[in-house]
């Protein structure tokens, strides 16, 4: 698995983020938690979802797709509210077709929260941050 490279929202400070592996990115300079957003396919799935040392929400979307494209935003916006305790997996269901057979996913967005690899939670169709944010609170 490759790493990313983030800027803190915090200070600025560029930081190098690992898709996969155990514990939580901190920032190197102030030591604020960072954003967890990956992409994972059907090889490094595993890694990225289910050895994560927090609960991950996996998006299942598609480059074609406009509501994907909506609310992709949102997710975002929610995995930097959730810095440190949550991790955003973005799985492009074009790219990963046996993760979309695996999960059956016939409609994008289709939305997972998942934990140790168990599915927690399931939500389809593009929502407002606020209806994503009281999903996953309920769930979590």
């Amino acid at each position: 698995m490759t790493a990313d490279t983030v800027a803190c929202p915090h200070c600025g400070q560029r930081n190098r983020v690992p898709a996969g592996g155990r514990g939580r990115p901190r920032c190197a300079k102030c030591r604020q938690w960072l954003p967890w957003i990956v992409s994972a396919g059907d090889r490094d799935f595993a890694e990225a979802v289910e050895n994560a040392s927090v609960p991950a929400l996996v998006d299942f979307w598609a480059t074609w797709c406009g509501p994907c494209r909506m609310v992709s935003p949102a997710l975002e916006q929610l995995a930097g509210e959730r810095a440190g305790s949550l991790k955003l997996v973005k799985v492009d269901v074009d790219t990963a077709p046996a993760l979309s057979q695996r999960f059956q996913v016939q409609a994008v967005p289709t939305l997972l929260l998942m934990d140790g690899g168990r599915v927690l939670a399931r939500k389809s169709g593009a929502a407002p941050i606020a209806a994503l944010r009281s999903w996953v609170d309920e769930v979590l």
